[in-house]
């Protein structure tokens, strides 16, 4: 039976997070896995006159790695590119049928693919910010994926849309809703200089003078629920501890600790997969500098479920991304990686923005 929830997310998709328009080119990335979720995504871009292209990708990945040589997993085919660099729209699809299909691959390998696509990184955070090119990422619910967060297909599934369709009547209205109530965070927080966190084994200062806060409302997730900048890129001092394990290219890199100089991670170490870890903050000079700092806001995400999607946006948690900044945002630092990393702050976490106290134990205090 078909769940109708999906072809609610889809219009939602659709016509709220990319806004497609007549005559819009939009690509959409998915396994055949979601097929019911794309299928209902392609007929909402023809009702809204755009051309939806859809690609399924094979799962692949995993023999690149294991069998081509350097030059092979460098290779950039251009029908990709030509996406990145002249379509309007990109709505993705996570459906993951095998979480940990990659967890084996070299870490050098994994570099490489990484570092020969920094230019289309950087193209696409160009394009995105000067409005020529929208996107958005989706989820859709596999074994593999309920799997990894402790539960069964019915709960995930059921996980998933009260995420992104908190309001079933009105899921536009709800996003809209969040969206006020974090725009009242940003102006609390703009104009300030100073930001520091601490926490268990964390403490961390970062400079955000001159930078902007962005309002996460669901454009480009789906679920969403944080705001976010770009810290002057030589400013992060000090050490933190992730308290949830950082997913990275099918590697689950556990107690992850992180000690920056003049915005720099001068050492990482990890309690599992360091030598991952440590490879893929070498895949460029823009890897160990960070690009993003965030809050998460999303009351309704309160567990750990391995998919960054959500577990980025759990209230009471702080999250950092080293590598590619949001250009939107003023953040300068260039990479191919864009790693995000997640700190619960709702046990002795606090941060302070110029003296002031902003956030205790995991909630907004202003």
């Amino acid at each position: 039976m078909h769940d109708p929830r999906i072809d609610k997310l889809a219009k939602l998709l659709v016509n709220y997070s990319v806004e497609v328009k007549p005559g819009d080119r939009v690509a959409i990335m998915a396994l055949e896995i979601a097929k019911p979720l794309s299928d209902s995504i392609f007929v909402e871009v023809l009702k809204a006159g755009g051309h939806p292209l859809v690609l399924t990708p094979s799962q692949t990945s995993e023999l690149l790695f294991k069998y081509g040589s350097k030059e092979q997993i460098e290779y950039v085919h251009q029908p990709l590119a030509h996406i990145t660099e002249q379509y309007d729209v990109r709505i993705s699809v996570l459906a993951e049928e095998n979480t940990r299909s990659l967890s084996r691959i070299d870490p050098q390998k994994a570099a490489w693919h990484s570092a020969a696509r920094r230019h289309l990184m950087k193209t696409m955070m160009q394009r995105s910010a000067s409005g020529a090119f929208r996107w958005t990422i989706a989820p859709y619910p596999t074994n593999a994926m309920a799997q990894d967060a402790d539960m069964s297909l019915a709960d995930y599934t059921d996980f998933i849309f009260d995420a992104c369709l908190p309001d079933l009547n009105d899921p536009v209205g709800y996003w809209q809703a969040l969206s006020d109530k974090q725009a009242y965070i940003i102006n609390w927080l703009t104009g300030k200089k100073k930001v520091h966190i601490t926490a268990p084994e964390t403490d961390i200062t970062f400079n955000i003078h001159g930078r902007t806060w962005e309002n996460c409302d669901g454009r480009r997730n789906m679920p969403d629920g944080e705001v976010f900048t770009g810290p002057i890129e030589d400013s992060a001092e000090g050490h933190v501890y992730f308290s949830y394990p950082a997913i990275h290219g099918g590697h689950e890199v556990t107690g992850v600790r992180l000690w920056f100089e003049k915005g720099k991670c001068v050492r990482a170490t990890a309690e599992k997969n360091e030598e991952y870890l440590n490879k893929i903050l070498d895949a460029d000079p823009g890897a160990r500098y960070l690009g993003e700092l965030a809050i998460g806001t999303n009351e309704g995400i309160k567990n750990f479920t391995r998919e960054i999607l959500f577990d980025e946006k759990i209230g009471g948690s702080f999250h950092m991304a080293l590598g590619a900044g949001i250009p939107e945002t003023g953040a300068k630092n260039e990479s191919a990686i864009h790693w995000d990393m997640v700190c619960d702050l709702r046990h002795d976490g606090e941060i302070t923005v110029d003296g002031e106290l902003l956030y205790k134990n995991g909630e907004f205090v202003i």
